[in-house]
């Protein structure tokens, strides 16, 4: 009997259910979980970790991840309830908490961004534009992300997703404000820097007439008391003279003379004097001898 022709469609049918045994088991990972697809509708359930097996062909599984996510959002342009424009970065942590929900309502991660993106955004709006630009930048920033990050965690529940977590990363002003920002600023440096050397100056002046005060009063007690050391000194030469005439009358007139004569005569004067001269008589007295001129 020839079985040729009959073991090619045994063999296919063989090879169909094999696939179809291989298709029908799957497995999701620790940091996933998952949904069964039936005919594009969405079973019950969400599946987790662990070996598990759905019906080949008919059912699809769809993997979501269990771990945190991030969004970060792109600069948003804010109004503070000043008036000031302010550049805003911030970012999400996010999670799916319902993967049946989540993929019946924005289907995939890009369409989750867009509704987070949604979210978060008119959030931020709505909270920075009931604060000023003082408080924005200065203030806890918990204060503000805080009711933010509850607003939005209730309305992204609608999606299947829970928001961890919202933070404000950096706070800018728009790139046309900055130049006019930075002159105020300059400016105000500027009047800061100008008060400071004006006190500064203000304050070398006292110093300097501090100085020159105190120098004028130094000058004027050192010429004091170098009056009254010279008076004393004059007035003990005057002493000393006298005790010194008193002792020797005529030893203190020749000194006198001598000292009288030094001071008036030097190596270029020519002297004629009497004999009478004072001088002259002292040398007599003394026995000296004297030329006949």
């Amino acid at each position: 009997m020839n079985m040729g022709p009959k073991i090619g469609p045994v063999l296919t049918v063989i090879l169909l259910l094999l696939i179809a045994l291989y298709s029908a088991f799957y497995t999701v990972d620790q940091s996933e979980q998952a949904i069964l697809v039936q005919l594009g509708h969405p079973a019950d359930g969400t599946i987790g970790p662990g070996l598990h097996i759905k019906i080949p062909f008919i059912q699809k599984v769809v993997f979501f991840e269990r771990r945190l996510l991030d969004y970060d959002a792109p600069p948003t342009e804010i109004l503070s309830a000043d008036k000031k424009n302010l550049e805003i970065y911030n970012y999400a942590k996010w999670k799916i908490a319902d993967p049946l929900v989540f993929y019946t309502t924005v289907r995939d991660m890009s369409g989750a961004l867009l509704r987070l993106g949604d979210i978060i955004d008119s959030e931020i709006r709505m909270e920075l534009g009931r604060h000023v630009m003082s408080d924005i930048i200065s203030a806890p920033r918990t204060d503000i992300v805080d009711p933010v990050k509850k607003r939005s965690d209730e309305w992204a529940q609608n999606f299947g997703v829970r928001i961890v977590d919202v933070r404000i990363k950096r706070i800018n002003l728009p790139q046309e404000n900055q130049q006019a920002v930075y002159e105020r600023m300059g400016t105000e440096r500027e009047r800061q820097a100008q008060k400071y050397r004006s006190e500064g100056q203000e304050e070398a002046l006292k110093i300097k007439a501090a100085a020159d005060r105190e120098r004028t009063v130094i000058l004027a007690e050192a010429y004091r008391k170098a009056q009254v050391i010279r008076g004393q000194g004059d007035a003990e030469a005057a002493r000393i003279y006298a005790a010194a005439f008193q002792q020797d009358p005529a030893f203190f007139d020749l000194v006198r003379t001598l000292e009288a004569s030094r001071k008036a005569l030097d190596g270029k004067t020519t002297l004629v004097i009497s004999p009478d001269y004072e001088f002259l008589r002292f040398m007599k007295k003394s026995g000296a001898e004297l030329g006949p001129d």
